[in-house]
This record gives structure tokens, sequence and C-alpha cells, in this order.
């Protein structure tokens, strides 16, 4: 992933954030130019993201290039927690600055920018729209990580990873990606699909020392998640093979192979009833019944193998669930149709559509025409939140209070009182989309309708944890034949190196003597198997906002280090970057019923978007999401 020469400077540090501040203006030391405070061009070093809003930005001001903790960084929940678990209400006294909106969105995400573009659209360029997020930067989970690794500047993404299937998308969003410049096309010959098998690089299974005794790298998958990369081959050996080479006891062996043996065939009804039966009983039942698993390393192996695929670990999971998300013991089958390969990804996944939505709605925040064109781009974030601006972006802004003027059924008003740091501040519009965090609306709009309010309320968010990793070389990977790692004892339980896209400027990493980025993925569930999704996911992200930086880079320096080998890496030599995207709440999921239909529901001059609303952990559902918000407005 290495910029081509003379292409534009992609501004990042070499070093991540070890620790959370609290001060507002910390000293500068050496340890902030190490510890990844942000370093803007031309050494000019501003306090982290995470700790300080800055209510006016300057052409410093560059969060893509911020490593450490990020995603849900510090700081960025503060205020939304205080409200919702301490019932906050006064934030002090309330700056009222007489601003007055067409359209006022909460929520800087896809769908909060698609429904932007689209109001626009609809009613007109010259409406005054602005956009308000907590966090530090645009997107949502559609997140830009960018690593300098020794003058070299690389691209990652720290969330929102593809679009999928976007030839079967509704004509609208075809359309809007017309009118952003996102060209479906260009990714036939920009995503390399030779690149892995050109290096020889497969999808294995790395079993940890500490999980599992010793570490052992099998050229086995032994589940399914390796199908979304394209190109990538699966199974290097055979199943007896692998299952010999594991560090399982004999009986743990003998069981692993009956599994993989397994699958529809072995259930205990005839042909014509195994559909039904696959939908109305757990996949754990299955293997314990059934197939007579009671080996704890194979009954870890198999609640790790449906990752972000299951939003859960797979022991709450139906046959037909564990089926389709590829868990162990089930044949590989296409994830996705051959007319819609996975492959339609920027450099920095969906950020690259959000950096096109921004550009349209803001035409001076960055040089570029395309969405391939601003692959390279660096944005001037001072231009988001321009009073001469029809469309305004107002960072570090937490939505506190959405409250109609008057009779929400006749209103023609509603107040927005929003926290910025750790000051509150007032402005009103004539609508309103909240397109954030479903189940904060009720905390936010507080006269919702209480049967809508207990229907957003039983919407769930699946915890999830995007690490990406600089590195200066990969000749381990190449060594060692990796292409994608299963590592189920470990916190990621997925490694691989980045999809291999070139787009403008931009040239993916060719040859293993160069710096690449390094993706890792884990997908939290919770110490205690069998329990709820709710249950699960809080425990996990409990513990996920509970660690420090130090403590995710103790782990990553621990699993690398057993994954690869000390013959071709060596962490402290050749690790340059780390930034942790954590999501404490990522991919939307369902609630029961049609409680997301009632929840999404009109209130006044209030609409609902964001991909919880409908429901599906998935960008193009999240713009269309926007579409239908807008349609709704009155």
């Amino acid at each position: 992933m290495i910029a081509n020469p003379g292409s534009p400077a992609l501004n990042g540090v070499t070093k991540p954030q070890t620790e959370e501040r609290t001060d507002p203006m910390p000293k500068i030391t050496r340890r902030n130019f190490v510890n990844g405070s942000l370093l803007a061009l031309g050494g000019t070093l501003l306090p982290s993201m995470g700790q300080r809003a800055m209510a006016s930005l300057d052409t410093t001001y560059y969060p893509p290039g911020a490593t450490g903790l990020r995603g849900s960084h510090p700081g960025s929940n503060d205020a939304a927690h205080s409200r919702a678990w301490g019932q906050r209400t006064d934030w002090g006294p309330v700056q009222n600055h007489n601003e007055v909106f067409d359209l006022v969105i909460v929520g800087a995400g896809l769908s909060g920018l698609a429904a932007a573009r689209f109001y626009q659209q609809q009613h007109g360029s010259d409406k005054k729209i602005l956009i308000l997020d907590n966090h530090d930067d645009f997107g949502g989970h559609a997140k830009r990580n960018e690593h300098d690794i020794d003058g070299h500047s690389l691209i990652g993404y720290g969330g929102s990873q593809t679009l999928v299937e976007p030839l079967h998308a509704s004509p609208v969003i075809k359309a809007l990606f017309d009118d952003i410049g996102v060209d479906l096309a260009r990714f036939d010959t920009a995503f390399d699909q030779g690149f892995y098998k050109r290096h020889n690089l497969g999808a294995v299974t790395y079993f940890n020392a500490e999980t599992y005794g010793q570490d052992t790298l099998v050229k086995h998958p032994f589940c399914n998640y390796y199908n979304y990369i394209e190109g990538l081959p699966g199974a290097q050996v055979s199943d007896a093979t692998a299952v010999a080479q594991t560090p399982l006891s004999a009986a743990g062996k003998q069981q692993l192979l009956r599994v993989l043996k397994g699958g529809m065939h072995k259930l205990p009804v005839p042909e014509a009833e195994r559909e039904t039966y696959s939908q109305t009983h757990k996949y754990f039942d299955y293997l314990k019944n059934t197939l007579e698993i009671d080996d704890p390393a194979v009954l870890h192996m198999a609640r790790n193998s449906g990752l972000d695929w299951s939003n859960s670990g797979t022991e709450l999971l139906t046959i037909a669930e564990a089926k389709e998300c590829g868990a162990l013991g089930f044949a590989p089958v296409p994830v996705f149709d051959e007319n819609n390969p996975y492959i339609y990804h920027y450099p920095d996944g969906n950020a690259g559509v959000a950096r096109a939505l921004v550009k349209k709605l803001i035409p001076q925040v960055a040089a570029g025409d395309t969405a391939e064109a601003l692959v390279t781009a660096r944005f001037d974030y001072s231009q988001l939140d321009r009073a001469s601006n029809s469309v305004r972006i107002r960072l570090n802004s937490t939505a506190v209070n959405v409250q109609h003027v008057g009779d929400p059924s006749s209103s023609d008003a509603v107040t927005i009182q929003y926290v910025q740091n750790a000051q509150a501040h007032r402005v009103s519009a004539k609508n309103v989309i909240m397109a954030c965090y479903n189940m904060m609306i009720p905390h936010i709009v507080s006269d919702l309708p209480r049967h809508q309010a207990e229907a957003l309320g039983q919407q769930l968010k699946s915890p999830l944890i995007y690490t990406t990793v600089g590195l200066r070389h990969w000749r381990a990977f190449k060594d060692r034949g990796i292409g994608m790692a299963m590592c189920p004892g470990n916190l990621h339980q997925a490694v691989l190196m980045d999809f291999p896209v070139s787009l403008g400027d931009y040239q993916y990493t060719q040859s293993p003597d160069n710096p690449c980025v390094i993706q890792m993925i884990s997908c939290p569930y919770g110490e205690t198997p069998g329990e709820s999704q709710a249950e699960q996911y809080k425990q996990a992200r409990y513990t996920m906002l509970g660690r420090n930086f130090s403590d995710y880079e103790a782990d990553i320096r621990i699993h690398l280090s057993g994954l690869l080998g000390a013959k071709q890496f060596d962490f402290d030599r050749d690790v340059a970057s780390i930034t942790v995207n954590r999501w404490a709440h990522g991919y939307a999921v369902a609630g029961p019923g049609d409680s997301a239909a009632i929840g999404r529901q009109p209130f006044g001059r209030i609409t609902i978007a964001n991909s919880d609303s409908a429901p599906a952990a998935d960008a193009i559902a999240a713009m269309m999401m926007g579409h239908r918000a807008v349609g709704e407005l009155t």
C-alpha cells in the first residue's frame, strides 16, 4: 500500500498513544511524539482528538492521521453516557447561537451524510443543513486510518469495510453513486484478485500457546471466514492432515475431524425435514448431541468460527445460521453471487464513500471530483463548519436533547441542544433526522411516544474491534504463507493482509520487502457461553472500554510474535504504528419482531435513519435509511 512518488502526502504518526490523558492541554514531550498525539504537517503538535473537542477546526486538525485508541475514542461517548446512564440534563449555561437550519442531522455516518445529499436533491442545494457528530471525524464506522511508515503513506480502514453486493442496490443508491463519483466498474481491475495466489498466501489457523499449549500454525482455516476474501486460497492440506497437525489432544483431534465430516446430512431427521430442523435447533446442540462433541478446545474453536458474520458466539446460533455464516464443520459455500464479488473496497474501506459524500456536500474540503481521485487527497477540516457553507459538519458535538417547540403534531420547529467541549449549545431547525445509534434516541428525544421508545430500546449493537497495524515489511507473512489467519484463542480472532486494492495515485504493496497495513479483527462475545446476546455484548463492551492502549499493544505484541515467529519477525523492529478502532456499538442486530419498524416511525418533524433502523449492518442499507428518513419529513 505504498503511495506512488509524487502523490499527495498523507499525514500520519509512527507510534501509538499509550495512555489516555485528561488534562486539556498536555505538555509536549518526546513521549507525545512516540505515543501518537496528532502530528500535523509542518511539525505542529495538537492534543489527541479524543481528549479535546475543538470548537473551530484549523488546517492542522486531521483525525485520519491519529493512531492509538480510535473508533469510540476516549471522550467520544462521555456526554452520551452521562445522559443515558446518569440521566444528566444540566450542562450549565446554554449558548444559544440563534442558528436556524432547514435540517439538522444527528450523526455524520454514511446514513446521515447520504440523507444530507438526498435532502439537497429534493429541496435544493441552497437549503441550510447542519450535521452533528460526537466523534472527532465524520463517517461513523466508515473510519479512515492513515499510517506513516518511514516516510511511506499507507491507508487502512477502521470499521465499515466494503460495499456488499452493490450491483444489486436500488436505483436510488446507484444514482447516488453516480452523483458522488463512485465508479463500481473500477474495482474489476483495482482489486488484484491474483495477489494471494501469486505470493502463495492462503487461509490458515493459528493456535496460540496460552490457549492450546503451544504455538502452532496449520494451513487450513477450519471455517469459511476466508471465503469473503476474493482470490484467497482455502485449505492447503486435507482435513485429516490438518487435524493431525493441531495441538489438540488425541480425543480432541478425533472430535474435530468428526465435526469436519459433519454437515446437514448428519441431522437426525429425513432429508425433507432438514431445512426446517436446522432453523429451529441450536448449532451447539447439534455439535454436542448429534456429533457428541465435548472437548473444550474444539467447542472453543467452534464458538469463535463465526466472527462478525454471526454477530455472536456461535452457541447462540441455529444450525441454519451457523451454516450461513460458515461456522466450523460446514463446507465452503460462496458468500456472494458471481456477479457481486467481494471486491468493492476502497483502500480506506467505506470511508472512501463517506469522503465522496462530504466532498459533494462541501466542495472546498478537498481537491478531486471522484471517489478515486479523493483516495490520496488530504481533507481540510477547517472547511467543514464555515458559516458560508450550505452544509456544515460540526464534529465533537453530542446531541443531548432534541425537542419540538410546542405540540409535536402541529409544531413548526425543533430545538437541538448539544455538548461540545463540556459546553452546552442550542440551535433550531425546521426538521431533524436522527441518524445516530437508535438505542440512544429515547434518551435524546425525550417526548417520544412510549411504545416507540420501548421499541428503539430493544435494538442491539454488537461490539467490534478493528485494529490496523503498520508493518515495515511483510516478509514473515510471505515466509509462512499467511493471507488470512483464524486465531480462535486470541482477542483478535482473525489477522489478514489488507485487501489488495490500487486506485488513483495509490498502489497496494507489491513486494514483501515493502511496508504494508494488516488488519486484526476482534468480535468479543462475553466470557460466559450461552448468555443472551444483550448480556454478552454488555460484558464485552465493558471489558473493551476498560482496556488502555498499552493493554491492546501488549496483546498484539504476543499475538503477532507467536503467529509470525522469530525467524522473520521482531515486533519492536517491524511494527511502525498501531491504530485500535474500538466500536462499543458496532454492527446493527435486529431486535425482536417488528420493533425496528415501530422504532423508526416519524415523530412530528423528527425522522429516524441509521443502519439500526433497517436493521442491517450494511453501508448500502444505512444510506437507504437516510433516503427513507428524508422522504418522511413533513
